[in-house]
């Protein structure tokens, strides 16, 4: 790619259906107004079904003939997983595009989710995974299947590799147990890449800096970073730019990574970067999606 790459680069979407989880707010609602400012049906996937109400509401008051619809979705919780996934699935029309874009950083103290697994592994990488898994089907039916998974440059805080006490039970560290699901995030992309060949396009994108209420519930020292960056920190909508782009350009190369392209990849319109070395590891992809398999009972079937 050899120009600056914006919001007004993204080609019709007419005719596709794209599901963008935590679509509520943030980078997700952006998102999703871009894509069904481009014609897509778009999915808003949420954990609160009147904030996903609202969102389809602020949406519709900017493309009043947008295509939207809403769906319940805590990726903490496999039965919540799974009835979102039935109800997508019952749909006769293929999905084009998967975002899996919602996740939780650096809660202040370690929590578990109903079925034992650390919140932010549930939610950031375990339940993703058990989503893509789950519509995978519908998403092979696609004349152009994508998958986005949407992670952070904390990844490269994340290691070493494979990783190790996916669940944070030896010592819980806020940024360094989001850090390890970010890197988590990056390594089952890639390894979805490989299993499915040519079958699928699975890309990666990070949104730099970003102003998103995933600080309404984080550690002090997130927030004392933050207000140490924050003269930095762009609008949710330009944080969006890296997931837009990483959805819809003909460009993107299978398993890349890509993100803002200015300071420090903190801001900027969007371009490719380079994860961590971590990040290219494969064989921590294949044992790291072999442990997800395990503990989800659900595997990438192609």
């Amino acid at each position: 790619m050899t120009k600056t790459w914006t919001k007004n680069d993204i080609p019709s979407q007419a005719g596709k259906r794209i599901i963008v989880t935590g679509a509520n707010s943030g980078i997700g609602w952006h998102a999703a107004l871009e894509l069904a400012r481009a014609g897509a049906d778009v999915t808003i996937a949420s954990r609160n079904d009147a904030k996903a109400a609202e969102a389809a509401q602020r949406i519709l008051s900017i493309v009043p003939n947008a295509k939207l619809c809403v769906g319940k979705l805590d990726l903490s919780r496999p039965d919540s997983v799974k009835a979102f996934a039935e109800n997508q699935l019952a749909r006769p029309e293929p999905i084009d595009t998967l975002i899996n874009n919602a996740g939780v950083m650096a809660l202040p103290d370690r929590r578990e989710s109903v079925d034992g697994h650390e919140l932010q592994f549930a939610t950031n990488v375990l339940g993703p995974y058990r989503l893509t898994a789950l519509l995978l089907p519908a998403i092979l039916k696609s004349a152009t299947p994508r998958v986005v998974t949407v992670a952070s440059g904390t990844h490269a805080m994340g290691g070493p590799v494979p990783i190790a006490d996916l669940d944070s039970k030896e010592g819980y560290k806020p940024i360094k147990a989001y850090a390890k699901t970010k890197l988590g995030n990056v390594l089952v992309a890639r390894e979805l890449q490989r299993r499915a060949g040519e079958r699928l396009l699975s890309v990666i994108a990070h949104p730099g800096a970003s102003k998103t209420n995933l600080f309404a519930d984080t550690s002090l020292l997130m927030i004392l970073s933050v207000y140490a960056i924050y003269p930095l920190i762009q609008g949710a909508d330009m944080g969006a730019e890296p997931t837009l782009m990483a959805a819809t350009s003909p460009d993107m190369k299978p398993g890349g990574y890509y993100g803002p392209g200015g300071f420090m990849g903190l801001r900027g319109h969007p371009t490719e970067d380079k994860t961590a070395p971590i990040g290219e590891n494969a064989e921590a992809g294949r044992i790291l999606v072999d442990e997800l398999e395990r503990m989800s009972g659900l595997r990438f079937e192609f």
